[in-house]
Order: structure tokens, then C-alpha cells, then sequence
């Protein structure tokens, strides 16, 4: 190859790889440039996408937060548990029959006594002087008596020997009579004030202890009714208690003669008495809509007073696909009772339900609830069905199988 054909090939190379770097430089400003435009548009957009997700994150906080509780299912039994209290099988007040002073007093308070054992003894001068009259009125009233009656005879002799007039005879034998009377009077009288100084001696009515004495030696008595005088002493028999409940109208079905059930107090803890339901008053009382019942429970060993405070448990039979919810979980509407739910996705869900027995804190679920879901405390009216909602706590599980009844209306 000559010299000149060199110098042709290598201008071509040259050219060539002219043209080659001019493209090079051109695709690399082009990317560059890509480049350059791509970092302008992130920096522009990222504040953007910074606030949007403020917003949405600051959307999603302003989310009402709700407190949820679980349902609860019923075993085949539970206790319905209610407040009473003990009384006396019978206690009475004993007051003074007859006006006096006391002159002595045999037993105190806490002493056990017999029916028929003297108590007190009352001095009543004055009812023994009337009665010293009054005896002697009774003498005097049979002496008249039977003068009346020889004078009668004797008008009877003259009427037969027509030597008096029928009139006369009649007005001695209706004297005789009045006599006769008055006798009777004095001796009524008598017989008023021997009782009233059997009054003297104050005697237990029954076996059963003293709880109360109002008397000492002298004081001043007479003889008054509970409207109008201290009572001298209080006895109750406590061998047999007897205790008042209040059933709700819901339970009241579930009460009957003859049923147990166990009574605790707080003062003896660790032990339990059995008591049965001996009546029941047979009509809902419209004012609190609850069942008088009482119950009667032995006391012989006296472990308990009459006036505690006494918490009576009973065993209902339950059915076992009923649910128990809180009261407050539960709304009342003009379309019937509702519940609201949330769901997986922590939206609200409204359920229409059957409500059961109203059991004051806590009320049945026939039907309408799943015991899985969540139910809304204290619903309030802003919650709508598909609301979006944070969840503050979560359902507490397990059952409760002893629930304190309060006599309430049921919910309807």
C-alpha cells in the first residue's frame, strides 16, 4: 500500500471514530440530562407526597377510638345472687297493760327465756284499791239483790191473796231485776280489775332471747300501745330465721316453694347456710315489678343475729346457646334492640338482636349476636353502620357464671 492510500485509510478512521464520539457525547447529555430533570421532579414531589401522608395519617388518627367487650356464653347453670336481710321468726314488743311502778326487773338483754317466764314485776297501788272497791261494790250490789228478792216474795204472797194490784207486783219484780244487774256490773268490774293486776307480773309470750330492755327499778309505767308508750321489752325467737328477697319480674318464673338456696354475710366468710323458700307473695309488685319471697334457714347454734345484712344465692337453670352481654353494650331503638360490631377491618357493624332476661349490669342475647364478635361499650348515636373506628381494648374472655341482680325493669 503507498504512502498516499495510508494517509486516505487513516483520515477514514478517523472521521469515523470523529462521529463515533460525537455520538457518544451526544446520548450522554441526553442522559444526563434525564438524569438531571428526574432529580428535579423527586425534589418537587416529595414535599407533596410528605404532607399527603400527613394528611392521610392525620385522616386516619381523627378516627373514633371505642372501647369493645366480648359476650360471654352460659353454662347450664347460673346464680342469680340478691340482697337480704335476716329477721326473727317472730319478735314482738311487750308493753305495760296496766299503770304503775316497775318494783323489779328478772332478765336483761341477750338472756334467753322461756315462754311464760316472769320478766318484770309492776306495783299498781291504785288498780288495788279500785279493786278493793269494786269487791266491795259486789257485796253491796248482792245485798240490794237479795232484799230485792224477799220483797218480791213477799208482793208475790199478797198478789195471790189479791191484797196488791198486778201493777205493783210488777214494778218490785222489775226492782229485783235491777238489782240482779247491778250485781252483775260490781262483779264485771271486778273480774276487769283482777286482770288488771294479773297485768302486774310481765311474762315472756314465747321461747326466745331478750334484745331489748327499756326499764329500770321505779320508773314510772302505764299502759299505752306502740303509738303511745316505750315498749318494756323486745323478744325475738331466733331458732328459725326468715329472709325477705326482691326476685326481678324476669326470674320470678324461675322461683317456686320448696327451692333451695345458700345465704352467705361477710362476717362468716368461709361457710355458707341453707335456707328454702317457704312462700312466695304471688303477684309482681307493679312499682319495682320484683316477687316477695322469703326464705326461712335454721339457727339453732345462733351464728346468726337477726338485722344482717345477708346475700341469698340461687341456681338457675340456664340455656346454654344464650349469650350474656353488658348492659351498656346495648342500644334500645324504635326498630327494636341493637348491638354495634367490630369487625376484622375495625369498621362498625350494626346487629339487630333478641334480648332475654334483664339481669341489671348484664343482659341475655337470644339471638342475632355471634359469642366471637366484638360489641361496641357505650355506644354513642355518631356511630353508623360501616364508621371506621380504633379499638382501645379488647374483649376480655371467659365467663362469668354468678351474676348480682338488682330488681330492674326488663329492657323491651
Amino acid at each position: 500500500m503507498t504512502t498516499t492510500e495510508h494517509i486516505d485509510s487513516f483520515k477514514a478512521n478517523f472521521q469515523s471514530s470523529a462521529r463515533s464520539i460525537r455520538r457518544g457525547l451526544s446520548g450522554r447529555a441526553v442522559l444526563g440530562t434525564l438524569v438531571v430533570l428526574a432529580t428535579l421532579f423527586l425534589v418537587g414531589m416529595f414535599p407533596r407526597w410528605r404532607a399527603n401522608a400527613a394528611l392521610t395519617s392525620s385522616v386516619r388518627d381523627q378516627r373514633p377510638t371505642v372501647s369493645v367487650v366480648a359476650a360471654q356464653r352460659l353454662a347450664d347453670n347460673a346464680n342469680l345472687v340478691l340482697p337480704g336481710s335476716t329477721q326473727a321468726i317472730q319478735e314482738t314488743a311487750i308493753y305495760a297493760r296496766t299503770n304503775g311502778y316497775v318494783r323489779k326487773w328478772n332478765v336483761d338483754i341477750g338472756a334467753k327465756v322461756e315462754a311464760g317466764q316472769l320478766l318484770a314485776e309492776i306495783e299498781t297501788p291504785e288498780v288495788d284499791q279500785e279493786l278493793n272497791q269494786a269487791r266491795a261494790s259486789v257485796a253491796q250490789a248482792s245485798a240490794n239483790l237479795n232484799l230485792a228478792r224477799v220483797t218480791l216474795m213477799r208482793w208475790q204472797k199478797l198478789l195471790g191473796e189479791k191484797v196488791v194490784s198486778p201493777q205493783e207486783y210488777d214494778q218490785n219484780k222489775s226492782a229485783a231485776d235491777a238489782r240482779a244487774a247491778d250485781l252483775q256490773v260490781a262483779e264485771a268490774n271486778v273480774k276487769r280489775l283482777e286482770e288488771l293486776q294479773g297485768f302486774e307480773k310481765i311474762v315472756a309470750p314465747f321461747t326466745g332471747i331478750v334484745t331489748a330492755r327499756n326499764i329500770d327499778n321505779g320508773n314510772l309505767v302505764s299502759a299505752g300501745s306502740s303509738n303511745q308508750s316505750q315498749p318494756l321489752f323486745r323478744i325475738a325467737e331466733t331458732d328459725t330465721l326468715r329472709i325477705y328477697v326482691t326476685v326481678p319480674q324476669t326470674q320470678s318464673r324461675s322461683i317456686a316453694q320448696g327451692q333451695s338456696a345458700n345465704v352467705s354475710v361477710r362476717e362468716i366468710p368461709d361457710k355458707s347456710f341453707n335456707a328454702k323458700v317457704v312462700r312466695t307473695a304471688g303477684a309482681i309488685d307493679p312499682a319495682s315489678r320484683t316477687l316477695l319471697t322469703e326464705l326461712q334457714l335454721p339457727n339453732e347454734d345462733g351464728q346468726l343475729f337477726p338485722g344482717m345484712y345477708a346475700e341469698v344465692k340461687f341456681a338457675l337453670p340456664q340455656d346454654g346457646r344464650t349469650l350474656l352481654v353488658s348492659g351498656n353494650a346495648v342500644m334500645i331503638r324504635s326498630d327494636g334492640p341493637k348491638v354495634l360490631v367490630v369487625d376484622a377491618k375495625q369498621t362498625i357493624r350494626s346487629r339487630a338482636v333478641k334480648l332475654g332476661r334483664d339481669l341489671g349490669d348484664k343482659v341475655e342475647i337470644i339471638s342475632g349476636l355471634n359469642p366471637t364478635e366484638s360489641l361496641v361499650a357505650n355506644p354513642t348515636d355518631a356511630l353508623r353502620d360501616g364508621t371506621e373506628v380504633k379499638v382501645q381494648a379488647q374483649p376480655s374472655k371467659g365467663s362469668d357464671q354468678q351474676v348480682n341482680a338488682k330488681p330492674t325493669e326488663k329492657k323491651s
